[in-house]
């Protein structure tokens, strides 16, 4: 078990420097997986290595491909994956421990269901808390079996087949992690498997299969709804990927450059994907001095420099269609919510209530210890009441629980930096699952956390 590592995070100055935030998760997984069922090499540059990451590796390691950083002494590490590839994963003789990480458990999940192999998943304390039946569901209609806790939760068994039956499954709720489920399954799946979706969720797994050699098509369907159909036994080639930073990591540096009077940042090679950048549209709606410089695509996926100054916010109305493009970064949103002038709503959260934690329920919770009024309506919205324009800051003085969950960690020791009193976090310890070195980062361009 993880020992707990309890932060506190201080009123600041400025904010100034120029950063690169460490890769982006979604890519990094993607590009570990369907590296190790390509035929070749695959070459990654920029893998996120926090601990989320590096399970996703050694799970890798254990379905029988090779994935091995390269040390080259000038800088961030190359990844090299030497692929099985696809329908020759082996069976693991050790179970697959998944770590933190819902996102590795679920497309990884589907990618063995593909295979005539039997896997056992498990995980720490908090992802075995987290549903899988979403997953398992069009898994078991492909023709997979599953044995599980109630709920089809971890620890739980994989029982795949090499003779899976294509399927066409609506979404029943927005969700990529289920979407790239089902694509992967159909990947070693004779015919065309389509998934439906309502609402746009994240295309990272659409764009690396058609990198990695895949048919992969999008078709927009009478009532709006977008079609993905992948066109199973391709065959797969390696590949070389240049991992962007992750949007979702680079919110918490931002937020806190506008908060701060002063404040200059520069973030470089931040992912840009339209299905990822709710929070920015959102941040600049509220008034953020944000300059999106240098747009360009890497290895299929847009990126850009980001220069961010202080400024003043407002609060906004969050439409709940947003949610898919932005669902891990409200509890920072939240934070700099707390400290705009007038009323935020965000519409549309029944989502948060299955992540790392009930996110929804925890960054109400640590808003209000922090004298910040708020409610959670009856349709799981959350309205959070700003301080600025008052000449006050949010009141501060708490400790806010974490619940195991890294982004309601980093998120609320951010919003330590713009309080009256300072802010502690009962457990930064989970922040390395998705970035490693952030307390270090912060404080280098101007933060003051410390151990508590």
């Amino acid at each position: 078990m993880t020992q707990a590592r309890p932060l506190r995070s201080t009123t600041t100055g400025a904010i100034r420097g120029s950063i690169r935030v460490p890769g982006d998760k979604s890519i990094s997984h993607r590009s570990l997986m369907l590296g190790a069922i390509a035929v070749g090499e695959t070459v990654i540059h920029g893998l996120l290595e926090g601990e989320d990451v590096l399970h996703t590796a050694a799970a890798m390691r254990l379905l029988g491909a090779e994935a091995e950083r390269e040390d080259n002494g000038q800088g961030p590490g190359v990844w090299r994956v030497r692929g099985v590839g696809l329908g020759a994963l082996r069976e693991p003789a050790q179970v697959l421990d998944m770590g933190n990480s819902g996102t590795a458990a679920r497309l990884l999940m589907g990618l063995v269901a593909g295979h005539p192999i039997t896997c056992v998943f498990t995980g720490d304390a908090s992802l075995n808390k987290r549903p899988m039946a979403r997953v398992t569901k069009p898994l078991e209609e492909m023709g997979a079996r599953f044995v599980g806790r109630s709920g089809g939760r971890l620890p739980l068994t994989v029982v795949g087949s090499g003779d899976l039956v294509p399927i066409t499954y609506r979404l029943p709720v927005a969700s990529a992690q289920v979407k790239s489920a089902i694509l992967l399954a159909g990947l070693n799946t004779a015919g065309a498997t389509t998934v439906i979706e309502a609402e746009p969720t994240r295309d990272h797994t659409e764009l690396m299969l058609r990198h990695f050699g895949a048919s992969v098509t999008t078709e927009r369907l009478a009532d709006g709804a977008l079609a993905v159909t992948v066109i199973g036994q391709p065959e797969l080639t390696g590949r070389t990927i240049h991992v962007p930073a992750d949007p979702s990591s680079a919110a918490f540096p931002v937020v806190a450059a506008l908060l701060r009077p002063g404040s200059e940042l520069l973030l470089n090679d931040v992912g840009m994907n339209p299905r990822r950048t709710g929070l920015y549209d959102t941040l600049v709606e509220m008034g953020a001095d944000i300059a999106f410089e240098n747009r360009r695509d890497q290895a299929g996926e847009p990126v850009a420099d980001l220069r961010v100054r202080h400024g003043a916010l407002k609060g906004v109305v969050v439409p709940a269609d947003r949610a898919p493009s932005m669902i891990d970064e409200y509890p920072v949103l939240a934070a700099a919510a707390a400290c705009a002038e007038g009323t935020t709503v965000m519409l549309g959260l029944k989502e948060l209530r299955v992540k790392e934690s009930d996110r929804l329920a925890m960054v109400a919770e640590g808003l209000t210890r922090c004298g910040v009024s708020v409610e959670v309506g009856a349709d799981d919205s959350l309205t959070v009441h700003g301080t600025g324009g008052t000449g006050k800051a949010p009141k501060g003085g708490a400790t806010v629980l974490t619940a195991m969950d890294h982004r309601i960690a980093m998120s609320f020791l951010v919003l330590g930096m713009a309080t009256e009193q300072p802010v502690s976090v009962d457990d930064g310890a989970f922040i390395d699952t998705s970035f490693p070195g952030f307390v270090g980062l912060m404080n280098g361009l101007g933060a003051a956390i410390v151990e508590a």
